[in-house]
């Protein structure tokens, strides 16, 4: 099952306080808000999917408990962008410092910021435009490092602003074919990332 879009307005204007307690009061689903107000729905994962996205986000634990330089959320956490969409990347990174400066109460919710570093993983059922949309807001919302993992065709995008691209290269997006690792850059200092078991049919 794809994800659906429920449009709800005009009848309901959702404040930010309402949507996160309708996200609260329906767990099972992954729920994530566009700038325009409406809703996305997206269904529990299957198991594949679920694997791999715990790989991915245990590398990145692994290497930030040992570094100790950011924040690593997993993907039901809601990140409340400056264009006012909700949005839950697979796994997130918030650099220490811009964690440091949010309120406990600003903490317990949906935070108030776009993370530094995300990771979305194509899934079965995704539609590669739709994620490639979503990151893309990332971007023009403060992303400093993205990648789109899809293990169907073993191909990685990665997303940078225009200060992190390489020398020379002038579009926000790289295309990798099959790559084995991938570094986190001036971003995720020292941080190379496996791919070994997300491009292996049995996880």
């Amino acid at each position: 099952m794809s994800s659906l879009l429920l449009n709800l307005h005009p009848l309901i204007d959702l404040t930010d306080e309402q949507f996160e307690q309708l996200a609260a009061a329906n767990q099972e689903l992954r729920l994530e808000r566009a700038a325009t107000g409406e809703l996305i729905i997206m269904p529990p994962t299957g198991g594949e999917t679920g694997e791999r996205n715990l790989d991915l986000a245990g590398q990145l634990w692994l290497w930030n408990r040992q570094t100790n330089l950011g924040v690593v959320f997993d993907s039901s956490t809601g990140f409340r962008l400056p264009n006012g969409a909700t949005r839950s990347p697979d796994v997130a990174w918030v650099e220490i410092t811009r964690w440091q400066t949010l309120t406990p109460q600003q903490r317990k919710k949906f935070p108030p910021l776009c993370p530094d570093f995300v990771i979305e993983l194509c899934s079965e059922t995704d539609d590669l435009l739709d994620i490639q949309n979503k990151m893309q807001e990332y971007l023009d919302n403060g992303l400093r490092l993205g990648w789109l993992i899809d293990p169907r065709t073993q191909l990685v995008e990665i997303y940078r602003p225009v200060g992190l691209r390489p020398a020379g290269g002038n579009h926000p997006v790289q295309k990798l074919q099959s790559p084995s690792t991938l570094s986190g850059e001036a971003v995720l200092s020292k941080f190379i990332l496996s791919l070994e078991k997300i491009f292996t049919s049995n996880g």
